[in-house]
Formats: structure tokens, C-alpha cells, sequence
């Protein structure tokens, strides 16, 4: 291992680099108080553009520390993210694209994701429960559009604000599936408009109309399938991409890193460990041999 990669290895090396990142949020948080940067304007603009030559110099460190081949830089995905946050800062966009500049410096806290490896296991958890979330997605949607097509049909009349049409039922749907005040609701079409809900906005309750317990098996069913059931599916689908996220990274250790201290992974200590146990075993044997060799003699 070259003294370049050791040194881009380094603990001391990643807390200067997750230093900065904090830096850097604190910057932007403060270039949010428009006194502020009228008062310590240039003290800002400093520090934001050390800390920008502060990430290049982590970038050219880290090429460097691929010896005759930096290119492989690029083959790990974070470094890419990480350049090309670096990279677009650099673009000479201003006026109207101001807004694109400041982005790209909002984006420099992401680099924080990858500074600590426990945030990475779980950036890279969610984008492994993507594909499974899709569908997932697409279940609930339909389940939003049923009910919101049944809903507008019964409750129309009764509740024009929540139901007046279907895209207005499906954001009332969406509204329930939260459990955001789902049971005004539900108990404004289980009493009907006249008796709770509209006391403000009577009205709008033109044709009010109970539907008892017809509207609250309506919206206890939605809430139990789309909040207890499926909304629970996202979280089994996060809790597999967290496991397997957890395997790769433990698995990468114990290839890339197994030569280092602290950094080997439990199968291969076992395996190590399992193979002094048997030396020590033999050497046992082999005095035993020996001392009963000596008491016959």
C-alpha cells in the first residue's frame, strides 16, 4: 500500500474531511440571514471557497492514491457524486442561474452521507428497496384510486369539499391514509354535513345526507389497508435492503480490508482463530508424545 493511500485512508484524514462537510452546512445555513451576509459577507465567501478547494484537494488525493491508474477514482459511485458536486461549482453560471450555484453548495452537506459509513449502509439500503418499492407503490396507488372513485360516487352530495371530484377524493384519500384529522372525515359523512363539519361553511351543505355505518366500514377498511398493511410493506422492503446493504459492506471489509486491525469481519476471525486453535492442538500433541516418550525411558 503506497504512503498516498494510507495517508487517504487515514481516521484523521476522513475527520477533516467530515469537518469541513459540517462546515459547509453551517455556512449555508447562515448565508440564509440576509444581515448576516450583509455583515460577514466576505468572511463567508472566504470560507466557502476554502472549503470548495479543501473538496478538490480530497478529489486530486484520492486519484493520486490509485497510483498509475486514477481512473479507477470514478469506479466507486460515491466518488462520482462527490466530483460531481465539486465539479458544478466550478460552472460559470450566475444571474438567473444563481439559484443552480447555491444547489450545488446545499449539496456539498450530502458529502456527509458518505463521510460516515452507518449513513452510507442506509443511503444505499433505500436505493436497493427501490425496485420493490415501485410496486409497492403502484398497490397503493390503486388501492387510492378504488376508493377514491367509490367515495366520489357515495359521498359527493353529502361532503363537497372532501369529494367534489376524483382528484380531490384521491388527495382526501391520501389525507386519511396519514391519519391527518381522518375522522372529521369520516364523521362528516357518518352524521352528514348538517350535524358536524360544516358549521363554518354551511353553505356548502346543500344536500346533506347520513351514511352511518356504511361511511365509517368505508373509511375503516381504507385505513386499515392502506396504513396498517401496506404502508408496512415499506418498512419490511427498507428492513431487506438494510440487511443486505449491512452484508456487502461487512463482506467488502474482509476482502478489501482484512489485512487491518478492527476492520475483519467475523467469519474470517473465526476461520483465523479456528486455525490457531488447531496449531496449538498439534504442539499439545506433540509435547504429550514426547512426555510419554521420556517416562517409559
Amino acid at each position: 500500500m503506497t504512503a498516498l493511500r494510507r495517508f487517504v485512508d487515514a481516521p484523521a484524514f476522513q475527520t477533516a474531511i467530515t469537518s469541513a462537510i459540517l462546515l459547509a452546512a453551517v455556512v449555508v445555513g447562515i448565508q440564509t440571514y440576509p444581515e448576516a451576509v450583509d455583515r460577514w459577507g466576505p468572511l463567508l465567501h472566504a470560507v466557502d471557497r476554502l472549503i470548495l478547494w479543501i473538496f478538490v484537494g480530497e478529489a486530486v488525493l484520492k486519484m493520486g492514491a490509485e497510483g498509475a491508474r486514477p481512473w479507477r477514482y470514478f469506479f466507486d459511485p460515491w466518488n462520482v457524486f462527490d466530483f460531481s458536486i465539486v465539479a458544478v461549482c466550478f460552472l460559470p453560471i450566475g444571474g438567473q442561474y444563481l439559484t443552480v450555484l447555491r444547489l450545488a453548495r446545499l449539496l456539498r452537506v450530502l458529502k456527509l452521507v458518505r463521510a460516515l459509513p452507518r449513513l452510507q449502509v442506509l443511503v444505499t439500503a433505500l436505493l436497493k428497496s427501490i425496485p420493490s418499492m415501485f410496486y409497492i407503490s403502484i398497490l397503493l396507488s390503486l388501492l387510492f384510486y378504488l376508493y377514491a372513485v367509490f367515495g366520489t360516487f357515495l359521498f359527493r352530495a353529502n361532503d363537497p369539499v372532501h369529494f367534489p371530484d376524483l382528484q380531490t377524493s384521491v388527495l382526501t384519500m391520501y389525507r386519511v391514509s396519514t391519519l391527518e384529522d381522518w375522522t372529521d372525515v369520516m364523521y362528516t359523512n357518518m352524521y352528514g354535513c348538517d350535524e358536524y363539519g360544516y358549521r363554518d361553511i354551511s353553505e356548502r351543505c346543500t344536500h346533506p345526507e347520513a351514511h352511518g355505518w356504511s361511511a365509517a366500514l368505508f373509511f375503516s377498511s381504507f385505513t386499515l389497508l392502506a396504513t396498517m398493511v401496506i404502508l408496512n410493506l415499506f418498512i419490511g422492503v427498507i428492513m431487506t435492503g438494510m440487511e443486505e446493504a449491512q452484508k456487502e459492506l461487512a463482506d467488502s471489509n474482509a476482502v478489501g480490508e482484512g489485512a487491518r486491525p478492527g476492520l475483519v469481519s467475523l467469519p474470517l476471525q473465526l476461520a483465523r482463530l479456528s486455525a490457531q486453535l488447531a496449531e496449538i492442538q498439534t504442539e499439545l500433541s506433540e509435547l504429550a508424545r514426547r512426555s510419554d516418550g521420556t517416562g517409559r525411558d
